[in-house]
């Protein structure tokens, strides 16, 4: 994974291992009752080495040029594709943090099957 694809440090961090070379990764920064933060992402384990499939990020901190607001932005999710963002996809419109959170875990889980068989094809590792 390149520095371009590992999430920044967060408060809290986890990580869920699912069924194959799946895990699911979710971070985020809290400020009292408030989600300033988070990063949900699939990881595929192959060649060695851990590889993002989808992310969903929220940074309301506006500490990066490259940061999306939920609260002003809405959710979406970047796709990768080759170790690269192939490309983003919008989810919802515009949510608090913690609300934007919950949504980015639910779609996940709702798609898991269909982004994990899309990147298998693209990758040539379907299991046949």
């Amino acid at each position: 994974m390149t520095d371009d694809e590992t999430p920044r440090e967060y408060d809290h961090e986890f990580r869920r291992p699912l069924p194959g070379p799946l895990q699911t990764r979710v971070a985020f920064d809290r400020e009292k009752d408030r989600i300033t933060r988070f990063v949900v992402q699939l990881e595929y384990h192959h060649g060695g080495e851990w590889h993002p499939v989808v992310r969903y990020d929220h940074d309301g901190t506006g500490e990066s040029e490259h940061s999306h607001d939920v609260s002003e932005d809405g959710l979406h999710i970047d796709i990768y594709r080759d170790g690269e963002k192939y490309r983003t996809e919008y989810v919802a419109p515009a949510l608090p943090g913690a609300v934007a959170l919950d949504r980015a875990e639910d779609h996940l889980q709702n798609n898991l099957e269909g982004f994990t068989n899309r990147y298998e094809r693209w990758h040539g590792i379907r299991d046949q």
